[in-house]
């Protein structure tokens, strides 16, 4: 992760110290969020920000160098990178900047400013703090890129992925560093129930995705959950990933209860695939999901979730074995109800094999469609007031780099409800939007996702493992009315026409269905068909740019297997007559003196102590 500092830039290390009462005033103060970035506990990481600072306090078993950094994909490549340490009982720190080939530079600005600093016999802790934005191309922007105002609030952040190393260890973790969960305020008297695996033995291999079904807590008459929280097994606040929660059937047979399973597993249980719409995400980092003082998730009533699926992602890089893990969830419920019962909208690309996504492909961009008619008909009839939505969860697989959930009122476009410029498949959670956003009868929203399949051979499907894709926005909203999904998918008879399907055989018997001409593809089915296509980076552009102009199928339905009646139409893309641009950026000068932090003095290092502070 971290590489050698070229010997240009390796022979002066800028130390700064601070007043000895200023000093004692940061270590005095607490931090908000925390979080341990390595499988071992021995890389631990606090924080805490405000509208303009970030600070970092970094606490790591060793007594060498520590490396902490930002990167857009979790590789060194283009990353932001800290280096410090403490030398002769002073502490330094010193800000760098990796190219696209992976070289380290020092960079011109040194806009991480050094707190404090201090090492034992066994640990070595550094703080440091820098400006949100820095106005500096070297460094990384700890927000929404593009859509941070210094004097509003800001929506939702994308996906952080921080870098860190310390003598021969590295490695990499998907955070959000601005938004890491709605905080607690929850009596200790307070009901809950827990969703728990019971000694689950974790394999000897890199990621598993373990999934158990639950059934949710009895109670006599309706009471709400008002939040939901990690229960993460001790020793194991690494290996927990992330933590999905999917309603499930409410006609299950019970004795699909009695064992878990590995997810997206050929041998999996058929009833884990009832289980389809994510009512809770946790990941890494996270603290929990707390429902707005107004709102609450229903439980108890003749359409509230009965059974849900826990998928829990276990992340084992280090190949640790005979790990059992009894990790899951607490839900605190109330008999006290709020004014309303939240519901979840599934938004974006029906799945299916219609959803799909040529091989070779640096960015192939899909569109789901929550029609302006499937909410005039819904919300029209049951709320005609509107929803107001209050968290957003995006959703793809491993293909996904980029998802957002675009607003429309009428042809204009309204801000963006969510966006994740940097997402990262294993790293999703409900986000808490700032301000609350009305939905109206009439609206639309496009999500919109960025994939990339330039290292895939075959055609990439629609479709529930994780080697499929999806194309997902979860709404969070109030008050709770009777629409479950919200969605479309382009017509098939287009894109079978771009490889040049004449026809297809009838009567349709077999799924995937058959093709019937022309010749080179007769007797094939139409997946069959779409992966033998000589598909190429211009065919795939081409084919892209066609599939985002085909009429739709529009899918607006009803909780269980009841619809709307809009449901199964077909309907044209919207048009879109101007489309909403980023607001400019008011950069801070990174010159700006920190508050409270005075530079003394400046210090030489001979070029083999930073070679072997930066030798990994």
């Amino acid at each position: 992760m971290f590489t050698m500092l070229p010997a240009k830039y390796s022979s002066v290390i800028v130390f700064f110290t601070t007043f000895w009462f200023y000093a004692t005033l940061t270590h005095g103060s607490g931090f908000s969020h925390s979080t341990i970035l390595d499988p071992h506990g021995k890389y631990n990481l606090k924080w805490r920000f405000d509208r303009r600072t970030i600070t970092f306090e970094i606490e790591v078993e060793t007594r060498g160098y520590i490396g902490f950094g930002l990167s857009p994909n979790g590789a060194m490549a283009s990353s932001d990178i800290v280096i410090g340490g403490v030398t002769d009982g002073t502490p330094y720190l010193q800000d760098y900047f990796a190219d696209a080939n992976r070289k380290v530079h020092r960079d011109v600005q040194q806009n991480y400013r050094l707190q404090y600093g201090r090492e034992n016999s066994t640990h070595t802790v550094l703080a440091f703090s820098r400006h949100l934005l820095t106005c500096d191309t070297s460094d990384k922007d700890i927000t929404v890129r593009g859509w941070w105002k210094f004097h509003a609030r800001c929506v939702i952040e994308s996906t952080v992925r921080v870098i860190w190393a310390y003598h021969m260890n590295r490695g990499r973790k998907s955070m959000r560093l601005l938004d890491p969960g709605s905080k607690a305020n929850i009596s200790s008297e307070m009901d809950f129930f827990n969703l728990q695996n019971i000694n689950v033995p974790v394999p000897f291999k890199d990621t598993t995705y373990w999934c158990q079904i639950f059934k949710i807590q009895e109670v006599q008459k309706k009471h709400h959950i008002i939040r939901i929280e990690p229960l993460i097994q001790r020793g194991h606040e690494n290996l927990v990933h992330h933590i999905l929660l999917y309603q499930c059937d409410s006609t299950l047979n019970e004795s699909e209860l009695k064992a878990g399973h590995e997810c997206y597993h050929p041998n999996m249980p058929d009833s884990f695939l009832t289980c389809e719409t994510i009512v809770f995400a946790w990941a890494i980092g996270g603290e929990g999901f707390t429902y707005p003082p107004h709102v609450g998730l229903s439980i108890g009533t003749s359409i509230d979730p009965v059974y849900v699926l826990m998928e829990v992602h276990y992340d084992n890089p280090a190949f640790q074995q005979g790990v059992v893990d009894s990790s899951g969830l607490r839900l605190f419920y109330t008999p006290e109800l709020r004014q309303y019962d939240a519901g979840v909208i599934e938004t974006g690309v029906w799945v299916s094999l219609y959803h799909m996504l040529p091989p070779g492909m640096q960015e192939y961009i899909s569109e789901g469609h929550c029609t302006r008619e499937c909410l005039q008909e819904s919300l029209g009839q049951e709320m005609p007031s509107g929803v107001r939505v209050f968290a957003v969860l995006m959703h793809a697989h491993l293909a996904g780099r980029a998802i957002r959930t675009r607003h429309f009122r009428g042809q204009e476009e309204l801000q963006p409800l969510s966006h994740d410029e940097e997402f990262d498949f294993n790293f999703q959670e409900f986000q808490l939007l700032k301000d609350e956003r009305l939905l109206l009868p009439g609206d639309n929203l496009i999500t919109e996702c960025k994939y990339t399949t330039k290292d895939r051979q075959n055609m990439t499907w629609g479709g529930l493992t994780t080697r499929d894709e999806m194309c997902l926005s979860y709404l969070l909203y109030y008050p709770r009315v009777n629409l479950a999904r919200c969605e479309s998918l382009p017509e098939i008879i287009g894109q079978l026409k771009f490889i040049g399907v004449k026809e297809i055989q009838v009567p349709v018997t077999t799924w995937p269905f058959m093709i019937k001409s022309p010749k080179k593809y007769s007797s094939l089915s139409f997946t069959e068909a779409m992966d033998k296509y000589r598909w190429s980076k211009n065919r795939g552009k081409s084919f892209n740019q066609m599939v985002l102009q085909l009429p739709m199928n529009v899918r607006c339905s009803k909780w269980g297997q009841d619809e709307w009646s809009i449901q199964g139409t077909i309907v044209s893309p919207p048009e879109v007559k101007s489309e909403v641009k980023p607001p400019s950026t008011m950069c801070r000068s990174a010159s700006e003196p920190h508050s409270g932090v005075v530079l003394l003095f400046t210090m030489c290092l001979t070029y083999s102590i930073v070679q072997t502070c930066l030798s990994l």
